[in-house]
């Protein structure tokens, strides 16, 4: 089967053979969502990247420990969440949450009309404001969850947290979040759609 993508199994056996090329395949399979993980938590760009950087470094490490049967993506993130907490503490910052949620778009997808853009934009900042007023760990279980789109499982190993406090974190942070948005708010797709 030439030519087929290898598994992130088998990228780690190989890399775990000291096959570079094969970590590098790893670091471009996960460097995206690692920079979303790190910058939720470290809450600045910079952070968030030295923070990947450090992560991946780390990781390439401890591939000796890492355990073939788990996934790679939620050990990664383990460990980029781990390293994006340690630069956010020792940097003492508490500014606000800045998070960009960036609205993808296929290529033969059309460019919103500038009312839906202007409509999408607001809605986006009203949540952020909402997602902003509510404790630090409602906040990262519910942008893991639904901002970076990991299962709960996914979540809950990113965090270093259990599946079902996941579920009760999501489940009270929802609850907060939905008494912080402005009564009658609903996302654009609901309002028009």
């Amino acid at each position: 089967m030439e030519g087929r993508p290898l598994e992130d199994a088998e990228l780690v056996e190989l890399a775990k053979g000291g096959d570079v090329r094969a970590y590098g395949e790893l670091v471009d399979r996960y460097r995206e969502i690692s920079f979303r993980t790190a910058y939720l938590i470290a809450r600045n760009g910079a952070d968030a990247e030295d923070a990947t950087q450090d992560a991946f470094v780390k990781a390439y490490y401890a591939l000796d420990r890492f355990r073939s049967a788990e996934p790679f993506r939620p050990w990664i993130l383990r460990i980029v969440s781990n390293e994006a907490r340690n630069r956010r503490r020792s940097a003492g910052r508490r500014e606000r949450l800045a998070l960009r949620v960036v609205e993808r778009r296929g290529p033969g997808d059309a460019a919103p009309s500038p009312d839906a853009a202007a409509i999408a934009q607001e809605t986006r900042r009203t949540l952020v404001a909402a997602l902003e007023m509510l404790p630090e760990r409602d906040r990262e279980v519910i942008a893991c969850r639904y901002l970076l789109e990991l299962s709960e499982a996914e979540t809950a190993t990113t965090l270093g947290i259990r599946p079902g406090t996941v579920k009760s974190r999501l489940s009270r942070g929802l609850a907060r979040l939905r008494r912080e948005l402005p009564e009658g708010f609903a996302p654009s797709e609901e309002r028009h759609g």
